[in-house]
């Protein structure tokens, strides 16, 4: 092994090391943002739009931290992004009013371009024939605090309802400091003049993604399968708490048994996969027709066991989409733009996090398992997209 595979296999440790703190802190508080908003006697449809409000402002401000990323480097911001976690979390546990649930989910998502500047490190370090495996990873990473958080939060929260945030904020903050002390910088482009020119946030830029041949087709799976997930996990709380009677603890418990399999999936299954398919196109028309039959199985009359098999199947059938989607969209990127078209594609997913939770809380207001049903024709929605896509376009320029 080459002392450049070393270091590259060095720094995608330690950054997978950070990406698993920080995504604990996140997995920490799943099961408990609709009981805990409910405390306050926020409905349905405000605890949907309180979930949006976070990426109201992601949508804004990621592709902006993308072009930070391009233009002063990968760990600066990263570190920010990690820190604005760590204190909108603090603020939502000592939250006494709705004003101040908030102002904490718009801190947290001004700051919350973590993830995009995670897979713009990968896109610096790694040839474009592995970034699947890499995203994969980083994907399998964020598994684990799907895994291992929420049971953790489910048990915290016999101690106090605030408590797990408290924990999650001390998590998020020691995920900053390793990556401030660990992680070298990866971007060496960050000097070139054509990214010290550009404009930090392009909204045509944004808009004008989605006529990029092929790109624009990837971005609007994106959106429209962010949208249908977040209708997903607003569904599942909604029917958890409201039809199932289930307490905290026990989401969190079902939350870690349906993570299991996301992280099996991401880590082992999506290389099964791409062995076998050799086309992310393939696998993204199974993924997509797969899920959207799994979303109508939901209506089926419920048990709590039934529930978590059936949710359980979905994550397996959708984890592969968001890892082949950022694949392929930094594949038919130039290199010097992978912080911003990174950003893009996570504005794109922030913007289906402002409508799914919106579109479900309103669902869910007529019956508690109507967003299932809306996910699923969502998901067929993107089967179309899919077919649409063009495998052999050359890289594309912002």
């Amino acid at each position: 092994m080459s002392e450049k595979e070393k270091k590259t296999k060095k720094t995608l440790f330690v950054l997978s090391l950070v990406m698993l703190v920080n995504a604990l802190s996140y997995g920490l508080i799943i099961p408990l943002l609709y009981p805990y908003a409910e405390k306050f006697g926020m409905s349905s449809f405000m605890v949907g739009f309180m979930f949006s409000i976070y990426s109201v402002f992601q949508f804004f401000s990621t592709p902006i931290i993308g072009r930070l990323s391009d233009r002063y480097g990968r760990k600066p911001l990263l570190v920010t992004s990690l820190f604005g976690t760590a204190v909108g979390l603090v603020l939502f546990a000592v939250a006494t009013n709705p004003l101040m649930l908030f102002i904490a989910r718009i801190i947290d998502g001004i700051t919350g371009g973590n993830n995009s500047v995670a897979q713009a490190v990968i896109a610096d370090q790694v040839e474009v024939k592995e970034r699947t495996k890499y995203f994969g990873i980083i994907g399998a990473v964020f598994g684990m605090g799907f895994l291992l958080g929420p049971a953790l939060g489910g048990f915290l929260s016999k101690v106090s309802l605030t408590f797990p945030f408290v924990v999650g904020a001390i998590l998020a903050a020691i995920s900053a400091i390793m990556a401030m002390i660990l992680l070298p910088e990866t971007n060496t482009k960050r000097h070139e003049k054509k990214v010290q020119q550009e404009g930090l946030f392009q909204f045509k830029k944004i808009a004008h993604a989605l006529k990029i041949p092929t790109i624009g087709h990837i971005l609007m799976v994106v959106l429209l399968s962010s949208i249908a997930h977040n209708m997903f996990i607003m569904g599942f709380q909604s029917f958890s708490v409201d039809a199932l009677k289930l307490g905290a603890d026990q989401i969190g418990i079902m939350y870690s048994l349906i993570g299991l399999l996301m992280v099996l999936m991401q880590a082992v299954g999506i290389k099964m996969l791409l062995k076998i398919f050799k086309s992310k196109k393939t696998i993204l028309l199974i993924s997509a027709f797969l899920s959207s039959f799994v979303m109508f199985a939901f209506n089926i009359p419920q048990s709590t066991v039934l529930f978590i098999v059936i949710s359980g199947v979905y994550m397996i059938t959708f984890a592969p989409q968001m890892i082949m989607t950022s694949s392929m969209i930094s594949e038919y990127t130039h290199e010097e733009d992978q912080g911003g078209i990174l950003g893009i594609n996570q504005a794109y997913m922030a913007l289906g996090q402002i409508i799914g939770p919106l579109l479900a809380g309103a669902a869910n207001y007529f019956h508690h398992s109507a967003s299932f049903s809306i996910a699923g024709l969502l998901f067929f929605g993107i089967w179309i997209v899919i077919r649409q896509i063009d495998e052999h376009t050359a890289k594309a320029d912002l």
